[in-house]
C-alpha cells in the first residue's frame, strides 16, 4: 500500500466499509476508487471518497457495511475469584507464566512500576498505538499508527525523556486500568495485585472515530468513542503477535455498542466467533452496563391487537441521538410519530430501503427514519431513528405489524455516556440489554458482581441475547474494584469492563495450566469456557443459567478442586 492510500486509512474525508467479502475478490472490485484493507479471508475494510450526503448513507449503502460505535464498558479483591486460594493447591502455583493478554483500549501508561518486572523490563511486548501515523514504523499487517516494541519500551524506561522514545499514552486510563487487573504487579501498600501477574501484554490503543461516523450517529466530540473496523484491526494485531511469538493469548475487550440487533450477528462479534475457535486463543467480553439505564424496550406484537406503543422521555441535554428498532423475522413493522408538542406523523408503511425526513413545525425538530425490511446479517427488519433537535419530554410511537403471525420487536437508545441518563424508555425492559460484541456466540461473556456482599452489580447488561441465546455466561469482581490509574494512583472502579479484565486473567490462569504445562491440548474459547462454567460457584436457590447470572461466579480454584474429586 502506499503512503497516498495509507493515508485514507485515517482520512476524515474517506468513508470505510467493513465488507463481508468471503475471500471473494470480486465483491471488493464494486467499490470505485477505493482502497481496499483485508483483515482475513473474510473481512475487509474499504475506504472511499466522501460523494453522498450524511442523511442519506444508511439509504445508498447497506447497515452492515458502516462501523458501529463502541464505548467504555467500565466507570474487590482478587481472593473473590478464588485466585488467592489457587496457591494453597499443590501444582497450581499458576500466574500466568508464558501467556499474553491483548487489551484493545484507550492505551496504557507503561511507565507505571506495575507493568515493569523486577529486572527492569516491560511487561509489554508491544504497544500498537493507532492514534500515532509513521512512514516507516507501522505495523505492515496494518498499514496505519505507529508500533513500538518492546526493546523501545524499555530503552525509554532508562531514559531522562521516554516519551521522546515511545510517545504512545492513555490520556483517559481505562486501558490501564484493565490492563493493570490482568497482570499488573502486586502493590502491599494497597492490597493490590494482577490477577495473572506473570503474563505479558499485547497493548493497542485505538483511534477516535472518524469526524463523519460521530455525525452520523450522533456522537459529541467530547465523549470516547471507537469504531468497529479499528477494533477488528486491533484483534487481527494480537492474533498474529500471538503466532509471532507462538505463545498463547487472551484478548480482552471491555468495549461495547448497543447497536445492532443484539444477536451476535455483527462484524465485530462474527469475526470474534472466528478468532475465539482459533487453538490457543480466548476472547473475553464485556456485557455492559444498561441493565437499570431504561435505554431497551420489547413488546410483542398480537394479530388480534395489530399495534404496540412505546413512550420515550427526551431530556432537555439531549438534542441529538439515534434510535434502533428491530423487528423480529418474519415480521413486517411500521410506526406513527406524536410529539411532545401534540404534532402527529400518521402511520409510515416499510418499504425495500425507504428513507423520510420528517421536519416537525412547532417542535422545531427533524427526524429522519431509514427503513431496511431485511438487514443482510440478520435477516431482520430495522428502522433507524435519527433525532436532530429532539424536543424535551414525551415522544409517542405507535408500532404496527402486518401479516398473521405474533410478532415481536426490539428498541435500543445509545450506550454508556453518548446519551444522558435522562432519555428513557417510559416502560423499559431490563433484559436483552448486553451489548455487542458481548452477544457473539463463542467469546465469554462476563457481567459483573459484588464481591463483598456478593450482589449483582445492579447495572449490568442482562441477557439473553435477542435469539435467546445464554449471555451473560460467568460473573466476575467489578464494584469498588481497586485498580491501576494514571500518574500512578489507584482508584475504585466499577462496571462489567473492570469484571472482563478479571476474567481475562482468570483464562490466562488457565491457560498457563492447559497449554504450558501440558495438561490439555487444542485449548479454545470454548474448552476455557466448559471448564469455567463447570467450576462456577452456584447459589442453591436460583435456577442456571438466568438472564443475570448466566451459569453463576467464575472461581479458578473450584475448577481444579472439581479436577480432582
Amino acid at each position: 500500500m502506499t503512503p497516498v492510500e495509507r493515508t485514507r486509512i485515517i482520512n476524515d474525508d474517506y468513508l470505510d466499509f467493513i465488507i463481508d467479502y468471503r475471500n471473494n475478490r470480486a465483491i471488493l472490485d464494486t467499490f470505485e476508487d477505493a482502497v481496499v484493507n483485508i483483515i482475513n479471508e473474510y473481512y475487509a475494510v474499504v475506504h472511499v471518497p466522501f460523494n453522498t450526503e450524511l442523511k442519506n448513507l444508511l439509504n445508498n449503502y447497506s447497515y452492515s457495511f458502516i462501523p458501529k460505535i463502541y464505548g467504555l464498558t467500565s466507570r474487590i479483591s482478587v481472593e473473590s475469584s478464588g485466585v488467592t486460594d489457587l496457591t494453597n493447591l499443590p501444582g497450581f502455583d499458576l500466574t500466568g507464566n508464558g501467556v499474553l493478554i491483548g487489551i484493545i483500549d484507550t492505551g496504557i501508561d507503561y511507565l507505571n512500576p506495575i507493568f515493569i518486572k523486577e529486572n527492569g523490563q516491560t511487561k509489554i511486548l508491544s504497544i500498537w498505538d493507532q492514534t500515532i501515523q509513521s512512514e516507516s514504523t507501522y505495523p505492515i499487517i496494518t498499514n496505519y499508527g505507529t508500533e513500538y516494541t518492546s526493546e523501545m519500551i524499555n530503552a525509554a524506561l532508562i531514559s531522562n525523556e521516554p516519551l521522546n522514545i515511545v510517545p504512545s499514552i492513555d490520556t483517559n486510563g481505562h486501558g490501564t486500568m484493565m490492563a493493570g487487573v490482568a497482570v499488573g504487579n502486586e502493590n502491599q501498600e494497597i492490597n493490590f495485585r494482577g490477577v495473572a501477574p506473570d503474563a505479558e501484554l499485547v497493548v493497542v490503543r485505538l483511534k477516535q472515530a472518524k469526524r463523519y461516523i460521530r455525525e452520523l450517529f450522533l456522537i459529541q466530540e467530547d465523549v470516547i468513542a471507537f469504531q468497529e473496523n479499528d477494533i477488528m484491526w486491533g484483534v487481527y494485531y494480537c492474533i498474529q503477535m500471538a503466532r509471532r511469538l507462538d505463545r498463547p493469548i487472551v484478548i480482552c475487550l471491555g468495549l461495547g455498542t448497543s447497536q445492532t440487533s443484539h444477536a451476535g450477528q455483527s462484524n465485530l462479534g462474527n469475526y470474534l466467533s472466528i478468532v475465539a475457535d482459533y487453538t490457543n486463543v480466548c476472547v473475553v467480553v464485556a456485557v455492559g452496563n444498561e441493565g437499570n439505564s431504561g435505554r431497551h424496550f420489547f413488546s410483542r406484537i398480537s394479530t388480534q391487537t395489530g399495534s404496540t406503543s412505546v413512550e420515550l422521555n427526551v431530556g432537555e441535554n439531549d438534542k441529538n441521538f439515534c434510535m434502533e428498532l428491530w423487528g423480529d423475522f418474519p415480521g413486517l413493522f411500521s410506526v406513527d410519530i406524536q410529539s411532545p408538542g401534540g404534532e402527529y406523523i400518521s402511520r409510515i408503511v416499510s418499504g425495500i430501503r425507504l428513507s423520510r425526513e420528517i421536519n416537525f413545525l412547532f417542535d422545531i425538530t427533524i427526524i429522519n427514519l431509514q427503513f431496511q425490511i431485511s438487514e443482510t446479517l440478520t435477516g431482520d427488519q430495522l428502522i433507524f431513528f435519527r433525532f436532530q433537535n429532539a424536543t424535551s419530554g414525551i415522544w409517542k410511537f405507535n408500532v404496527y405489524s402486518q401479516g398473521d403471525l405474533e410478532a415481536g420487536f426490539n428498541i435500543w437508545l445509545p450506550m454508556g455516556e453518548f446519551i444522558s441518563n435522562n432519555t428513557f424508555f417510559i416502560q423499559p425492559v431490563i433484559y436483552t440489554t448486553v451489548l455487542s460484541p458481548s452477544t457473539a456466540y463463542v467469546p465469554l461473556s462476563i457481567t459483573a458482581y459484588n464481591p463483598y456482599n456478593r450482589n449483582l452489580y445492579p447495572n449490568s447488561s442482562r441477557g439473553y441475547t435477542s435469539d435467546d441465546v445464554v449471555k451473560p455466561e460467568l460473573a466476575a469482581p467489578g464494584v469498588n474494584y481497586i485498580a491501576p490509574s494514571l500518574n500512578n494512583l489507584f482508584i475504585n472502579y466499577t462496571g462489567t469492563g473492570v469484571a472482563a479484565a478479571h476474567a481475562a486473567g482468570v483464562a490466562a490462569l488457565f491457560m498457563e495450566w492447559a497449554v504450558f504445562k501440558q495438561n490439555i491440548e487444542g485449548v479454545d474459547t470454548i474448552v476455557i469456557k466448559s471448564y469455567l462454567i463447570r467450576g462456577a460457584i452456584r447459589r442453591q436457590n436460583l435456577v442456571y443459567p438466568n438472564r443475570d447470572w448466566g451459569y453463576g461466579v467464575i472461581n479458578i480454584y473450584n475448577v481444579f478442586e472439581e479436577l480432582r474429586t
